[in-house]
């Protein structure tokens, strides 16, 4: 079971979202950015470190929202998402093949990662 964070960063009434690479797992679906948390790290310095490395971003973690328990045919997860804010640094893509700022109105429109989905409803339900 992988343990894994996500970011909803809000900046200026947006939400950025990611869309997977073409040689990832889950090609071209669209998810928020984060990662697997490593080692002793809290999910907390886990998300800070992968939206460092993948996107040049620096964000405060703020609020929970409910924690997914996802299985995929492959690998099976537990999601832990955050809302998030942007502090500084500037976006530069490392991993996905484009990551854009929506309206929260928006989400509803990408073809998300199944994972994702819940996420999306309980935004889309605040």
């Amino acid at each position: 079971m992988l343990h894994v964070t996500c970011a909803i960063i809000e900046h200026n009434n947006k939400i950025l979202i990611c869309q997977r690479s073409a040689s990832m797992k889950l090609p071209l679906k669209w998810e928020f950015p984060g990662g697997k948390i490593e080692g002793e790290e809290s999910k907390e310095e886990c998300l800070k470190r992968e939206i460092k490395e993948e996107l040049g971003l620096e964000i405060e973690v703020g609020s929970t929202l409910t924690h997914v328990e996802h299985h995929y045919p492959e690998f099976s997860l537990y999601l832990y998402p955050f809302i998030c804010r942007w502090t500084g640094g500037s976006l530069a893509i490392a991993e996905h093949a484009q990551a854009i700022w929506v309206p929260h109105d928006d989400l509803r429109y990408y073809d998300w990662a199944e994972a994702d989905m819940p996420v999306v409803k309980e935004i889309a339900e605040r």
